[in-house]
């Protein structure tokens, strides 16, 4: 898959914007039939309080640079979330930064991922490569027994939409793939992100349906409840934590309730 220039990505990102507001929702009067739902780049521009042939420059991807508070007004018009607003200013001005390719697990993480049992927890790199996993994990997400002598890696994102653990459920796709879009925005001209985004379109029918919507989500601590045949109703207290030295790692840890971590204890057990 070819780089997407961050102008097209910015281009693409507030014409889907634009298109899931009506004038109703901002305030305008609607005259007449729409050929096309949403608001109309005019409209946009007005709001916004800038002409409408630089708005329109803005989403047909030319070299415009806009300040700051050019985009927060653009941000105000199309009504975007606080994650929304940031992957706005990310895609018109991209951060010019090196990013070191360190996937090293130490010694004292490793234990402690092992020492939060039965807590499932893991680690996931810039990709959302899975790079190391405790047996909780393994036995709650369907994942293989981990092993430091696994010759491929199992992506997160891949393992959610095409491993069954998703199944059908769009809203919960929704969400992961819009999670995924943030971190997108960083590494847009990555050709290893571009290969996996390509791969899904053909092998994940949820992905190819919703990453064209462009929706934004950050990934944040928040409570999880699910149920499985095999386990019952769990509680996790989801939290995220990401070391200093490498901001590229994200740690996942599922707190499991109390009930919970007692049914996982016995059932890891008899493994």
């Amino acid at each position: 898959m070819k780089e997407v220039p961050s102008k097209k990505l910015l281009g693409d990102f507030l014409r889907s914007r634009r298109e899931r507001l009506s004038p109703e929702d901002v305030g305008l009067a609607s005259y007449g039939r729409r050929r096309t739902s949403g608001l109309r780049r005019e409209e946009v521009a007005q709001l916004a309080h800038i002409g409408t042939s630089w708005y329109t420059s803005l989403e047909q991807g030319r070299c415009v640079n806009p300040s700051e508070d050019v985009l927060n007004n653009i941000a105000n018009a199309l009504q975007l979330t606080e994650d929304e607003r940031e992957h706005l200013h990310l895609l018109a001005k991209p951060a010019q930064q090196e990013r070191a390719d360190n996937e090293q697990i130490n010694m004292g993480l490793e234990q402690t991922i092992r020492a939060l049992e039965p807590n499932p927890a893991f680690i996931l790199n810039r990709y959302w490569d899975l790079l190391i996993w405790n047996r909780a994990a393994a036995f709650v997400f369907l994942l293989p027994p981990f092993s430091n002598h696994m010759q491929q890696r199992t992506n997160w994102l891949k393992h959610l939409l095409t491993g069954g653990l998703l199944g059908s459920d769009k809203y919960r796709a929704q969400v992961v793939i819009a999670q995924f879009r943030a971190d997108y925005a960083y590494l847009h001209d990555d050709p290893r992100f571009n290969e996996l985004i390509e791969e899904l379109m053909k092998t994940s029918q949820l992905f190819c349906e919703l990453w064209p919507l462009h929706d934004v989500q950050a990934v944040t601590d928040r409570y999880k409840r699910s149920y499985d045949p095999h386990i019952g109703e769990m509680e996790f207290e989801h939290v995220i934590l990401q070391p200093s030295k490498n901001p590229d790692l994200k740690i996942m840890i599922y707190t499991a309730s109390t009930d919970t971590a007692a049914r996982l204890k016995s059932l890891i057990s008899t493994l």
